[in-house]
């Protein structure tokens, strides 16, 4: 077995089995999945054991986190990733059948440390979603080797990099852009590649995103920054300013898209 697909959810239960469908319909086998409930209270727990109880091929750790975060959930499942491939995707995310399979083939170079997908919008082969994996693949990725162009909807790792790095652990970054922060630590490992054909959808749902993105003057900087001072970056200046206004991991769990209960 060569991969772990970790998916942690709090709450999912409009999109949770489309996701999980799309997992159970890889390409790769035999796959495991580590599941995280992160104290859903809307089912979601219920539907993740009733599709992972149809999914052949497919061995499957159901795992519950009560701490709250999406950064407590991924830590949690770090110490049962034992495949030397591992894919961290959202719960409302759309992977099309050989996302794993187009992954594993740029894990043959050794000093590939992360394949990283591109989020599209629907369709895939659209115009809006081919502009999109050709800035990200051919032109960012090109323009900034050493930075990262991925959220954690689409992040997969060589597990020994990963480990090497750290993983995802609160205590080295319990803000948002979490994605981002660990991609600074897994480059020191290797290299990230971008391939044109490795995409996902993830939902359209979050439109406000105040809470839970940097600003542009951040966004900007980060550019700027060189990789050997990106250690300075996040933690020196980004976590402060992150701190300040209370952009921790927990903002992941606000769903501004939902009317106020």
């Amino acid at each position: 077995m060569s991969w772990t697909f970790v998916i942690a959810y709090f709450n999912e239960a409009d999109y949770l089995s489309a996701t999980l469908r799309s997992i159970a319909a890889q390409r790769v086998r035999p796959l495991r999945l580590i599941l995280v409930d992160n104290g859903s209270t809307d089912g979601s727990a219920e539907i993740a054991r009733a599709e992972t109880a149809a999914m052949a091929g497919v061995q499957t750790l159901h795992l519950h986190e009560a701490k709250p975060g999406k950064i407590h959930a991924l830590e949690a499942a770090m110490p049962h990733i034992a495949t030397p491939l591992v894919a961290f995707g959202d719960a409302d995310t759309f992977y099309p059948p050989d996302y794993l399979a187009i992954a594993a083939r740029h894990f043959a170079d050794p000093r590939v440390a992360a394949v990283m997908a591109v989020d599209v919008p629907a369709p895939p082969d659209g115009l809006a979603a081919r502009r999109k994996r050709f800035w990200r693949a051919q032109v960012a990725a090109r323009l900034w080797p050493r930075q990262t162009h991925t959220g954690g909807f689409g992040q997969t790792f060589r597990t020994a990099a990963l480990r090497a790095a750290g993983g995802y652990a609160h205590a080295h970054w319990p803000y948002v852009l979490m994605d981002h922060e660990i991609m600074h630590r897994v480059l020191a490992q290797g290299r990230a590649v971008y391939p044109p054909d490795l995409w996902c959808i993830p939902s359209p749902r979050r439109a406000d995103r105040r809470r839970v993105r940097w600003t542009l003057a951040e966004r900007l900087i980060y550019h700027a920054t060189p990789y050997a001072w990106q250690g300075w970056y996040f933690h020196r200046f980004l976590a402060p300013r992150f701190a300040a206004r209370r952009a921790t991991h927990l903002a992941l769990r606000e769903k501004s898209w939902l009317p106020p209960s």
